[in-house]
C-alpha cells in the first residue's frame, strides 16, 4: 500500500470575545475543510503546515503545535493518507484564495463552521480543537 502524508491547520482569528474559523472549499473534490497539503522533502510537519496555509490562503499564522491531531483515510484504492493538523492563529491580513487549489474561502463562527464542514472526521477534528482552545483559555 502506498502511504502519503499531508499537514495543515485549523486556522482561527479572534473577533471581539469570540473566534472564527477559516474554511476553504477545495478544488479537488469541492469539500469544505481546512488548509493542508503534501509534505515536501526535508520539511517538518510544522513547516509544511505553515507553507500550505500561506500558499492556499496568503495568510501568515502563529502555529500552536500543542494541538496535534492525525486523521487517516484512503483517498483511493491502495493508498493510505495521514493528515497531521495543528491549530493556528491568523496574524493580520485578509485571506486570498490560491485559485489552483481553493474554490472559495471564508471565516465562520463555530456553529456555522461545524455545519459547513463536509466530512464527519473533519467535524470531529474541529470539535477536538474547540475543546483544546476552551481548556487553554481556562489556564
Amino acid at each position: 500500500m502506498k502511504c502519503e502524508k499531508s499537514c495543515g491547520a485549523i486556522v482561527i482569528r479572534k473577533v471581539g470575545a469570540s473566534c472564527e474559523t477559516l474554511l476553504i472549499r477545495h478544488v479537488n473534490g469541492g469539500h469544505w475543510s481546512f488548509p493542508k497539503g503534501h509534505v515536501e522533502k526535508g520539511e517538518s510537519e510544522a513547516e509544511t503546515a505553515l507553507r500550505e496555509i500561506r500558499e492556499e490562503t496568503g495568510l501568515n499564522v502563529a502555529l500552536d503545535t500543542g494541538f496535534r491531531s492525525v486523521t487517516t483515510y484512503s483517498p483511493k484504492p491502495g493508498v493510505s493518507k495521514d493528515v497531521v493538523y495543528f491549530l493556528a492563529k491568523a496574524k493580520e491580513g485578509a485571506p486570498v484564495p490560491q485559485r489552483e487549489e481553493v474554490l472559495e474561502l471564508g471565516w465562520y463562527a463555530p456553529e456555522e463552521a461545524e455545519k459547513k464542514i463536509t466530512y464527519e472526521n473533519d467535524r470531529r477534528l474541529f470539535r477536538s480543537a474547540r475543546a483544546y482552545l476552551e481548556k487553554e483559555q481556562t489556564r
